[in-house]
């Protein structure tokens, strides 16, 4: 397989480089979408395309159990050197470069599934909401087994090493808008201070408490009241805040105890305050059978002590939707380390690219490997009926 990989390594750099220059961000990805059915297509996969949303669903093989690869499409929109643009900074260019090149792979050795293999290429990430919108499609309707992946910052997975599972956790972003009274600066007392109101917001969500040893925290990430005169107090502001929990339980505790400092602040001032959510995303639960399958392959092509730990991270992924809504779907998520620095999201994001291989060549075994499971599993329900 290694052979294989290395033949096709200009060709998938072709493709990196022109994934790379044509950033798209989300909801938007529909020069991406059709780069991809073009590529999918030439390979002999039947694909199925959107008219009211970028995305891409491709497939091969036929029969009941069917096992997903999934990709993520979208770009940030960052200054970059000076410049706002569209900007492959989370790796997305990669992810695509990768499970595309699996769905090459597998037709160049000639695999053929014992049953359906589909590959996932899907828009808006970022927005938390892209996975929603391909469940609603039916993108994973009879699916067994879906695999992602995601490059991994070097502070979590050195270069030449790979995590079988990428523990995410659970984000929300809440907007708020907060109306109280206006008055002249002279005579605070006749109104109501939106500033101030904003600022007891901010010292009471230190009293929120979850589980101590669960990870969690929520933060103000964005206030603006007044305008151009200082003389006058402010009747309304907006503010945004970002909210974090490595579980689904402690970010409900969150966002329960959010509400009770918003009543009790609006009562406390006399002010009006609303919340607003907006971007939501579920904690990863990965399925031990997925990781170990995802396992056995990173030993395979690294080597064992190129195999870490599933990673613990900060960070979301709209791709823990697929298994929240579908609790029968089995996921996990390759964590890939390339030596990424300085981060995830930083405009001039960098990455060893030879490592992109390295994932092509687990998640292709990881294939394999749970289509030749399932053949175990039936041969032993068939010996056992007998």
């Amino acid at each position: 397989m290694k052979d294989i990989i290395e033949q096709m390594k200009a060709e998938l750099w072709e493709v990196f480089d022109h994934l790379h220059r044509h950033p798209e961000i989300s909801w938007e990805e529909w020069q991406t979408t059709e780069f991809l059915r073009r590529e999918l297509e030439r390979e002999g996969y039947r694909v199925r395309t959107f008219a009211d949303c970028p995305g891409v669903v491709a497939e091969i093989g036929a029969g009941p159990f069917t096992v997903g690869v999934r990709s993520d499409m979208d770009a940030l929109w960052q200054e970059v050197n000076g410049v706002w643009q569209p900007n492959h900074a989370c790796g997305h260019d990669a992810h695509m470069t990768i499970v595309l090149g699996v769905a090459k792979l597998l037709r160049r050795i000639g695999y053929e599934p014992p049953g359906t293999l589909r590959f996932l290429f899907q828009p808006a990430e970022e927005k938390g909401t892209g996975a929603l919108k391909l469940i609603e499609k039916g993108a994973v309707d009879g699916v067994s087994f879906l695999y992602g992946v995601h490059l991994r910052p070097i502070q979590e997975v050195k270069g030449g090493y790979a995590a079988p599972a990428i523990i995410h956790g659970a984000a929300q972003c809440i907007e708020g808008r907060i109306r109280g009274v206006a008055a002249h600066a002279a005579r605070p007392h006749l109104g109501v201070n939106v500033i101030e109101v904003g600022s007891a917001i901010v010292q009471e969500l230190g009293k929120i408490h979850v589980d101590p040893q669960v990870p969690a925290s929520i933060k103000m990430t964005k206030f603006h009241a007044g305008e151009k005169d200082a003389n006058t107090i402010p009747d309304y502001a907006e503010f945004a805040l970002d909210l974090r929990a490595q579980t689904n339980e402690a970010m409900e505790r969150l966002v329960e105890g959010l509400r009770h400092v918003i009543n009790g602040v609006a009562a406390i001032y006399g002010a009006e305050i609303e919340l607003v959510e907006r971007t939501r995303i579920v904690a990863a639960h990965p399925d031990p059978d997925a990781v170990r399958l995802m396992e056995e392959a990173i030993i395979a092509a690294l080597g064992t002590e190129k195999c870490v730990p599933p990673v613990v991270t900060s960070g979301g992924e709209d791709f823990h939707f697929y298994s929240f809504q579908k609790p029968e779907l089995k996921t996990t998520m390759l964590g890939l380390g390339c030596d990424l620095r300085p981060g995830l999201h930083h405009p001039n994001m960098t990455f060893r690219r030879d490592d992109l291989l390295s994932g092509v060549e687990i998640l292709a075994r990881t294939v394999i490997n749970t289509f030749a499971l399932q053949g175990e599993n039936e041969r032993v329900s068939v010996t056992a009926n007998h």
